[in-house]
């Protein structure tokens, strides 16, 4: 059988995002793939096609159960590894006026001025890690990921939200699991189920004693016409919210660092000031962007793109981590990691209408949190080879398990 006829099988250990990435693109710009329990759908690769689809409305929705006939007619069952990803009721699951209802709700929330009121936060926070790990014995090899790079975002985005901390390793463990896709159907179900037991219950806790958060502030929101978000609808953006504020942060800032450690000449011009910490961050956002395989978009009806047709009802998946290598865009040195290029185009928060409404607070807080880790431990370096550090375990993140680094004052 013709190869090119056959679905890529994506790798659920995530084994090599970037090599997976590469076959695909090597297809063409829209390819089929094969999604857990053999669910087929397309891989959108390149740069100016993922534009058309993340911006057209009119042809490709987010709303699974009014565009996904698999599932409205019951064929994705409830224990699908990847339910969480269309389970959720929340602005990135809806279209029209429903997402701009959404929308404008929550972002009242992240306005410029609110966002830049919380950098004396972020910079403490930072600190406060940055001394822990001071204390560490000379030679110790650490887990830079979970110690720093994990931390920081989930201490950042719990407290935007006022999660109790005893609440905390809860709420994030949903968003964990969510990512991950070697789980078990059994698992999946399981994690929803936790999840939203969580979610309910953070929102219980802020009802009896709102605070000056943003979940206060979701649940006291109201609309021009009066409209509040309803309960469910509440707990699909603190799911959002929250996983997407802590997971895609933490990769980025782990990425961002393995490849300024593993090219210590770029990391020499930044650190000496011959170029800023911004375009460290967009050209990590590029080769290395945090997710992979974002689900999902539906095809409203037949249509041709990139010289396939998806069928009315396809679900179609927004491959970031090619579209940041994309070759038309980027030439030859796509692959490379350059703080030096001149144009760092990427998609990595998205375009259009549902574009990242946490793309200024993840830009803050990684130009806050790279530049102090260096200039706190200025020698720091790798504690294995590039090649030796494992998979985070999903071919919708692109991450390491660990990074196990040596830290020298």
């Amino acid at each position: 059988m013709d190869e090119h006829k056959c679905p890529i099988v994506l790798d659920r250990a995530g084994t090599d995002v970037h090599a997976e990435s590469a076959r695909i693109r090597a297809r063409g710009p829209v390819t089929r793939v094969e999604l857990p329990g053999g669910v087929l759908a397309w891989s959108v690769t390149s740069l100016e096609l993922a534009k058309r689809v993340l911006g057209d409305e009119e042809r490709f929705a987010k709303d699974a159960h009014r565009h996904w006939p698999a599932l409205i007619n019951g064929e994705i069952p409830q224990a699908w590894p990847l339910i969480g990803w269309v389970a959720m009721d929340n602005m990135t699951t809806h279209d029209g006026a429903d997402h701009v209802r959404l929308r404008g709700l929550i972002s009242r929330g992240f306005t410029a001025r609110r966002i830049e009121s919380i950098r004396p936060s972020i910079e403490k926070i930072a600190h406060e890690l940055l001394d822990e790990l001071a204390c560490v014995d000379h030679g110790e090899v650490v887990d830079l990921k979970a110690r720093y790079a994990y931390r920081l975002p989930a201490r950042v985005i719990c407290d935007l939200f006022g999660v109790p901390d005893e609440l905390r390793a809860d709420v994030l463990r949903g968003g964990e699991v969510n990512i991950d896709t070697r789980i078990t159907p059994e698992e999946a179900v399981a994690n929803v189920e936790q999840w939203h037991e969580a979610m309910h219950e953070l929102v219980a806790a802020k009802r009896r004693k709102p605070g000056d958060d943003l979940t206060s502030a979701l649940i006291a929101a109201r609309d021009e016409d009066g409209s509040q978000l309803t309960d469910k609808e509440l707990v699909g953006t603190l799911h959002l919210m929250l996983g997407a504020g802590s997971e895609t942060l933490m990769n980025l800032l782990s990425k961002a660092v393995l490849s300024l450690l593993t090219h210590p000449d770029q990391l020499e011009l930044v650190t000496s000031g011959g170029i800023g910490w911004s375009e460290v961050v967009e050209e990590a956002l590029r080769v290395e962007s945090p997710v992979a395989q974002l689900p999902f978009r539906f095809a409203r009806a037949d249509t041709e793109l990139g010289g396939v047709t998806i069928a009315k009802g396809d679900p179609v998946l927004i491959g970031f981590a090619a579209i940041g290598r994309d070759r038309d865009v980027h030439g030859d040195t796509a692959d490379r990691f350059d703080i030096t290029r001149p144009a760092k185009t990427h998609l990595s928060f998205g375009h259009g209408v549902h574009f990242c409404l946490g793309a200024p607070l993840a830009r803050m807080e990684a130009s806050i949190a790279l530049p102090a880790l260096f200039d706190r431990f200025p020698g720091l370096r790798l504690a294995v080879a590039p090649d030796e550090l494992e998979p985070q375990g999903t071919f919708i993140m692109n991450g390491n398990r660990t990074l196990p680094v040596r830290l020298t004052a």
